[in-house]
């Protein structure tokens, strides 16, 4: 392998060591879903807030993602996190149907739906 390579996957494993660890979800609790979207992607994951070792954990049960069409790159902000709301809450609801969650999001036209 050449240094670029070993560099590469060298900084790929301390990435994935450090990264955090997903929760086992727990039906019981309420999700907390974090959305965003950009002029280039949508994401989202959801949360729970579980007891590990004794303390209050707040941690990732998943992470989804997908590239903007090039039909909605046209859109406003406004109507892009409408559409990644729409998207995600199709996408997750295995984990949604019949739970309580909230979301959360950094654009303010969204909490009024």
């Amino acid at each position: 392998m050449t240094e670029e390579r070993v560099k590469a996957y060298e900084e790929l494993e301390k990435t994935l060591k450090n990264s955090r660890v997903l929760l086992i979800t727990d039906w019981k609790l309420a999700f907390k879903m974090y959305i965003d979207a950009c002029g280039e992607g949508l994401g989202a994951a959801p949360h729970q807030k579980q007891i590990i070792n004794d303390k209050p954990v707040e941690g990732p049960i998943c992470f989804i993602s997908r590239k903007i069409k090039r039909t909605e790159a046209i859109y406003g902000a406004s109507q892009m996190e409408c559409l990644f709301l729409v998207w995600e809450l199709e996408k997750l609801s295995n984990y949604l149907d019949g739970t309580v969650f909230d979301v959360l999001t950094d654009w303010n036209s969204v909490k009024y739906l």
